[in-house]
Protein backbone atom coordinates (compact mmCIF):
# COMPACT_ATOMS: atom_id res chain seq x y z
CA UNK A 1 0.00 0.00 0.00
CA UNK A 2 2.83 2.44 0.86
CA UNK A 3 4.51 1.54 -2.39
CA UNK A 4 1.31 2.36 -4.33
CA UNK A 5 1.02 5.74 -2.60
CA UNK A 6 4.62 6.57 -3.48
CA UNK A 7 4.01 5.68 -7.15
CA UNK A 8 0.86 7.81 -7.29
CA UNK A 9 2.68 10.75 -5.75
CA UNK A 10 5.51 10.40 -8.25
CA UNK A 11 3.07 10.33 -11.16
CA UNK A 12 1.32 13.41 -9.83
CA UNK A 13 4.59 15.31 -9.50
CA UNK A 14 5.71 14.26 -12.96
CA UNK A 15 2.38 15.31 -14.49
CA UNK A 16 2.60 18.69 -12.78
CA UNK A 17 6.11 19.19 -14.10
CA UNK A 18 5.00 18.39 -17.66
CA UNK A 19 2.04 20.79 -17.41
CA UNK A 20 4.32 23.51 -16.06
CA UNK A 21 6.73 23.03 -18.96
CA UNK A 22 3.88 23.19 -21.48
CA UNK A 23 2.55 26.41 -19.93
CA UNK A 24 6.02 27.94 -19.91
CA UNK A 25 6.57 27.02 -23.54
CA UNK A 26 3.18 28.50 -24.42
CA UNK A 27 4.16 31.80 -22.80
CA UNK A 28 7.40 31.87 -24.75
CA UNK A 29 5.62 31.19 -28.06
CA UNK A 30 2.95 33.78 -27.28
CA UNK A 31 5.57 36.37 -26.44
CA UNK A 32 7.35 35.63 -29.70
CA UNK A 33 4.17 36.07 -31.72
CA UNK A 34 3.35 39.35 -30.00
CA UNK A 35 6.86 40.67 -30.61
CA UNK A 36 6.71 39.53 -34.24
CA UNK A 37 3.35 41.23 -34.70
CA UNK A 38 4.70 44.51 -33.36
CA UNK A 39 7.63 44.34 -35.74
CA UNK A 40 5.31 43.72 -38.69
CA UNK A 41 3.15 46.68 -37.78
CA UNK A 42 6.17 48.93 -37.32
CA UNK A 43 7.67 47.82 -40.62
CA UNK A 44 4.42 48.64 -42.44
CA UNK A 45 4.02 52.23 -41.27
CA UNK A 46 2.98 53.92 -44.47
CA UNK A 47 0.08 55.84 -45.94
CA UNK A 48 -1.55 55.26 -49.32
CA UNK A 49 -2.90 58.32 -51.09
CA UNK A 50 -4.36 58.94 -54.55
CA UNK A 51 -3.44 62.19 -56.29
CA UNK A 52 -4.89 63.63 -59.48
CA UNK A 53 -4.29 66.39 -61.99
CA UNK A 54 -6.63 67.91 -64.58
CA UNK A 55 -5.96 70.04 -67.62
CA UNK A 56 -8.18 71.63 -70.25
CA UNK A 57 -6.99 71.09 -73.82
CA UNK A 58 -8.17 72.05 -77.29
CA UNK A 59 -7.81 69.58 -80.14
CA UNK A 60 -5.13 70.48 -82.67
CA UNK A 61 -6.02 67.93 -85.37
CA UNK A 62 -9.35 67.20 -87.07
CA UNK A 63 -10.33 64.32 -89.32
CA UNK A 64 -13.57 64.70 -91.25
CA UNK A 65 -15.09 62.23 -93.71
CA UNK A 66 -18.07 62.34 -95.99
CA UNK A 67 -19.37 59.95 -98.61
CA UNK A 68 -21.53 60.46 -101.70
CA UNK A 69 -23.59 57.80 -103.46
CA UNK A 70 -25.40 57.39 -106.77
CA UNK A 71 -27.65 54.64 -108.11
CA UNK A 72 -28.69 53.97 -111.69
CA UNK A 73 -30.09 51.10 -113.80
CA UNK A 74 -26.88 50.98 -115.86
CA UNK A 75 -23.29 51.01 -114.71
CA UNK A 76 -22.27 53.64 -117.24
CA UNK A 77 -24.98 56.07 -116.18
CA UNK A 78 -24.12 55.55 -112.52
CA UNK A 79 -20.43 56.23 -113.20
CA UNK A 80 -21.15 59.42 -115.12
CA UNK A 81 -23.40 60.74 -112.35
CA UNK A 82 -20.79 59.89 -109.70
CA UNK A 83 -18.10 61.63 -111.74
CA UNK A 84 -20.24 64.76 -111.86
CA UNK A 85 -20.92 64.59 -108.10
CA UNK A 86 -17.21 64.06 -107.43
CA UNK A 87 -16.43 67.31 -109.24
CA UNK A 88 -19.10 69.14 -107.22
CA UNK A 89 -17.54 67.90 -103.97
CA UNK A 90 -14.05 68.97 -105.09
CA UNK A 91 -15.35 72.39 -106.11
CA UNK A 92 -17.01 72.79 -102.72
CA UNK A 93 -13.80 71.96 -100.84
CA UNK A 94 -11.65 74.23 -103.00
CA UNK A 95 -14.15 77.06 -102.68
CA UNK A 96 -13.88 76.65 -98.92
CA UNK A 97 -10.13 77.27 -99.14
CA UNK A 98 -8.71 73.73 -99.32
CA UNK A 99 -6.21 72.42 -101.82
CA UNK A 100 -5.86 68.88 -103.14
CA UNK A 101 -3.10 68.12 -100.62
CA UNK A 102 -5.61 68.74 -97.79
CA UNK A 103 -7.95 65.88 -98.70
CA UNK A 104 -8.09 62.45 -100.30
CA UNK A 105 -10.83 60.78 -102.32
CA UNK A 106 -11.27 57.04 -102.06
CA UNK A 107 -11.64 54.56 -104.89
CA UNK A 108 -15.14 53.86 -106.17
CA UNK A 109 -17.10 51.11 -104.46
CA UNK A 110 -19.62 49.33 -106.69
CA UNK A 111 -22.60 47.36 -105.38
CA UNK A 112 -25.13 45.41 -107.43
CA UNK A 113 -28.76 46.24 -106.68
CA UNK A 114 -31.33 43.45 -106.86
CA UNK A 115 -35.11 43.52 -106.95
CA UNK A 116 -36.74 43.74 -103.52
CA UNK A 117 -39.50 41.15 -103.03
CA UNK A 118 -42.76 41.75 -101.10
CA UNK A 119 -41.54 39.44 -98.32
CA UNK A 120 -38.50 41.65 -97.70
CA UNK A 121 -36.05 39.38 -99.46
CA UNK A 122 -34.23 39.92 -102.74
CA UNK A 123 -34.59 38.14 -106.07
CA UNK A 124 -31.82 37.36 -108.55
CA UNK A 125 -33.14 40.08 -110.84
CA UNK A 126 -30.43 42.75 -111.20
CA UNK A 127 -32.10 46.17 -111.44
CA UNK A 128 -29.19 48.56 -111.11
CA UNK A 129 -25.88 49.61 -109.62
CA UNK A 130 -24.91 51.71 -106.61
CA UNK A 131 -21.60 53.55 -106.65
CA UNK A 132 -20.02 55.16 -103.59
CA UNK A 133 -17.00 57.34 -102.90
CA UNK A 134 -15.61 58.88 -99.70
CA UNK A 135 -13.65 62.07 -99.17
CA UNK A 136 -11.41 62.51 -96.13
CA UNK A 137 -9.99 65.77 -94.82
CA UNK A 138 -7.19 65.75 -92.22
CA UNK A 139 -5.92 69.11 -91.04
CA UNK A 140 -4.53 71.17 -88.19
CA UNK A 141 -6.95 73.98 -89.08
CA UNK A 142 -9.51 72.58 -86.71
CA UNK A 143 -12.03 75.41 -86.60
CA UNK A 144 -11.95 75.87 -90.36
CA UNK A 145 -12.60 72.21 -91.17
CA UNK A 146 -15.31 71.98 -88.52
CA UNK A 147 -17.14 74.83 -90.25
CA UNK A 148 -16.70 73.15 -93.66
CA UNK A 149 -18.24 69.97 -92.27
CA UNK A 150 -21.23 71.87 -90.90
CA UNK A 151 -21.83 73.67 -94.20
CA UNK A 152 -21.55 70.52 -96.33
CA UNK A 153 -25.36 70.45 -96.61
CA UNK A 154 -24.79 72.85 -99.50
CA UNK A 155 -23.82 69.78 -101.52
CA UNK A 156 -27.27 68.28 -100.97
CA UNK A 157 -28.82 71.47 -102.31
CA UNK A 158 -26.56 71.03 -105.34
CA UNK A 159 -28.04 67.59 -106.03
CA UNK A 160 -25.32 65.45 -104.40
CA UNK A 161 -26.42 62.60 -102.13
CA UNK A 162 -23.79 63.52 -99.56
CA UNK A 163 -23.57 62.13 -96.03
CA UNK A 164 -21.30 63.98 -93.63
CA UNK A 165 -19.80 62.01 -90.74
CA UNK A 166 -19.15 63.69 -87.37
CA UNK A 167 -15.63 65.14 -87.24
CA UNK A 168 -13.05 63.39 -85.08
CA UNK A 169 -10.89 65.62 -82.87
CA UNK A 170 -7.40 64.67 -81.68
CA UNK A 171 -4.63 66.22 -79.58
CA UNK A 172 -1.22 65.36 -81.03
CA UNK A 173 0.92 66.42 -78.02
CA UNK A 174 -0.78 64.04 -75.60
CA UNK A 175 2.38 61.97 -74.93
CA UNK A 176 4.35 64.97 -73.66
CA UNK A 177 1.38 66.23 -71.70
CA UNK A 178 0.98 62.91 -69.88
CA UNK A 179 4.51 63.14 -68.47
CA UNK A 180 3.97 66.57 -66.93
CA UNK A 181 0.54 65.61 -65.63
CA UNK A 182 1.90 62.53 -63.86
CA UNK A 183 4.35 64.79 -62.05
CA UNK A 184 1.50 67.11 -61.04
CA UNK A 185 -0.61 64.18 -59.85
CA UNK A 186 2.29 62.91 -57.72
CA UNK A 187 2.70 66.35 -56.13
CA UNK A 188 -1.02 66.38 -55.37
CA UNK A 189 -0.73 62.95 -53.72
CA UNK A 190 2.15 64.18 -51.53
CA UNK A 191 0.20 67.27 -50.47
CA UNK A 192 -2.76 65.10 -49.52
CA UNK A 193 -0.52 62.72 -47.57
CA UNK A 194 1.11 65.60 -45.68
CA UNK A 195 -2.28 66.99 -44.72
CA UNK A 196 -3.49 63.62 -43.45
CA UNK A 197 -0.26 63.06 -41.53
CA UNK A 198 -0.51 66.51 -39.96
CA UNK A 199 -3.96 65.70 -38.62
CA UNK A 200 -2.70 62.45 -37.09
CA UNK A 201 0.47 63.85 -35.52
CA UNK A 202 2.91 62.12 -37.88
CA UNK A 203 5.20 63.17 -40.70
CA UNK A 204 5.62 61.97 -44.27
CA UNK A 205 8.83 60.16 -45.17
CA UNK A 206 10.12 58.79 -48.44
CA UNK A 207 7.95 57.73 -51.36
CA UNK A 208 7.86 53.91 -51.26
CA UNK A 209 5.95 53.24 -54.48
CA UNK A 210 3.79 54.92 -57.09
CA UNK A 211 1.24 53.37 -59.44
CA UNK A 212 -0.06 55.23 -62.46
CA UNK A 213 -3.78 55.00 -63.15
CA UNK A 214 -5.46 55.20 -66.54
CA UNK A 215 -5.88 58.55 -68.26
CA UNK A 216 -9.38 59.88 -68.82
CA UNK A 217 -9.70 62.15 -71.88
CA UNK A 218 -13.29 63.35 -71.86
CA UNK A 219 -15.34 66.25 -73.18
CA UNK A 220 -15.15 69.29 -70.93
CA UNK A 221 -17.36 69.13 -67.84
CA UNK A 222 -18.01 65.41 -68.34
CA UNK A 223 -18.12 63.18 -65.26
CA UNK A 224 -17.68 59.98 -67.23
CA UNK A 225 -14.92 57.58 -66.13
CA UNK A 226 -13.84 54.09 -67.16
CA UNK A 227 -11.60 51.45 -65.59
CA UNK A 228 -9.87 51.04 -68.94
CA UNK A 229 -9.61 54.79 -69.59
CA UNK A 230 -11.44 57.08 -72.01
CA UNK A 231 -10.03 58.69 -75.14
CA UNK A 232 -12.69 61.04 -76.48
CA UNK A 233 -12.55 62.05 -80.15
CA UNK A 234 -16.02 63.58 -80.41
CA UNK A 235 -15.36 67.00 -78.84
CA UNK A 236 -13.17 69.92 -79.80
CA UNK A 237 -12.48 70.98 -76.21
CA UNK A 238 -11.46 68.21 -73.84
CA UNK A 239 -10.35 67.60 -70.27
CA UNK A 240 -7.57 65.18 -69.45
CA UNK A 241 -7.28 63.65 -65.98
CA UNK A 242 -4.25 61.79 -64.62
CA UNK A 243 -4.34 59.70 -61.44
CA UNK A 244 -1.44 58.32 -59.37
CA UNK A 245 -1.62 56.14 -56.25
CA UNK A 246 1.38 56.64 -53.95
CA UNK A 247 2.66 54.92 -50.80
CA UNK A 248 4.57 57.19 -48.40
CA UNK A 249 6.46 56.18 -45.28
CA UNK A 250 5.30 57.81 -42.04
CA UNK A 251 7.52 58.69 -39.09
Amino acid sequence: MDEQKRNSKAIFLWTGLVVSLILALGLVVSSFLVIKGVVTIKSSNFITVTGSAKKQIKSDLIVWRGNFTVQSPTLGAAFNTLKSDNQKVLNYLKKAGLTEKDFTVSAITTTNVYELLPNGGYSNNLIGYKLDQMVEVKSGEVDKIAEISRNSTELINDGVSFQSQPPQYYYTKIADLKISMLADATKDAKNRAEQIALNTGTKIGDLKSAKMGVFQITPQYSTEVSDSGISDISSLNKEITAVVTCDFETK
